[in-house]
């Protein structure tokens, strides 16, 4: 990354809307009111005293914004972040900061390593590029059954799902409760523009691909900066078609299966 893209993003972005105290508020009412909903419960062992509910945090924009909330407002929410074994430096070196940074307790997931040796094994280490099956396989091992584990005792997590980050997020509410584990969207409403606000505002440390118009950072193999007029989302798996750009773990079950059957795979 060069020294002359550093700051380009919050230049470029950082634009609040003219509702965005509000907005901001919401946001911290959300965040408090899953604190106090999904505190831990009383008990006698420490192993008890854990919140039920933690955020979910790619170390992308949205969620770097939702942990300094978590932290400033010094709820008692912990953090997990999927370290899939595929992440770009950035991403890893922005982890190690933020991991001695945060007063909110950050626990790491990494996928089975027998699984991703087998996977890559046999089906070559660009799998992911060969069909859409295949691609969800490497989602399966490397993010959602990591996933599995994290959200583990847990019953309700938080997200950074914004309406404007995609069509097929265009209705995302700021409390999901129509699964089992209810999900909690707290900058739903937010744009993009809020969002680098609130990082200017607070100097938040990002991850500097940001500065090189990537919007949004998963996987190194999967995620490519976008061009202007392209959607948020463009990046991430671009050799597919849009409907099938999710790798799992904001995809409700029904809508999984019919993704999975358009694609030729069984449910």
């Amino acid at each position: 990354m060069s020294n002359t893209s550093q700051g380009r993003a919050i230049e470029l972005n950082a634009r609040a809307s003219g509702d965005y105290v509000i907005k901001l508020a919401e946001a911290k009412a959300v965040l408090a009111q899953a604190a106090a909903q999904y505190a831990a419960d009383p008990g006698t062992s420490e192993s008890s005293l854990v919140s039920k509910v933690t955020q979910a945090s790619s170390l992308g924009a949205e969620d770097v914004v939702i942990s300094h909330l978590i932290n400033s407002m010094r709820l008692d929410i912990g953090i997990f972040v999927l370290q899939t074994g595929a992440l770009h430096k950035e991403t890893l070196a922005l982890l190690e900061r933020f991991k001695a940074d945060s007063r909110a307790p950050v626990t790491v997931y990494e996928p089975r390593s027998e699984a991703v040796v087998q996977f890559v094994a046999r089906e070559g280490k660009d799998a992911m590029y060969k069909s859409i099956a295949l691609r969800k396989a490497c989602c399966g091992i490397r993010k959602m059954e990591p996933l599995e584990r994290a959200l583990k005792g847990k019953d309700a997590w938080i997200t950074g799902l914004r309406r404007e980050q995609s069509g097929a997020r265009a209705e995302v509410p700021l409390v999901d409760t129509s699964e089992a584990r209810t999900k909690i969207n707290p900058l739903a409403n937010w744009t993009w523009g809020d969002v680098w606000h609130y990082i200017q505002e607070y100097k938040v440390a990002y991850n500097p691909l940001h500065d090189a118009f990537y919007p949004s950072i998963g996987c190194e193999p999967c995620t490519r900066a976008i061009s202007l007029g392209e959607d948020f989302r463009s990046g991430r798996w671009w050799w597919e078609d849009e409907t099938s750009k999710e790798c799992g773990l904001h995809v409700k079950a029904d809508d999984a299966a019919d993704s999975d059957l358009a694609a030729g795979v069984s449910a």
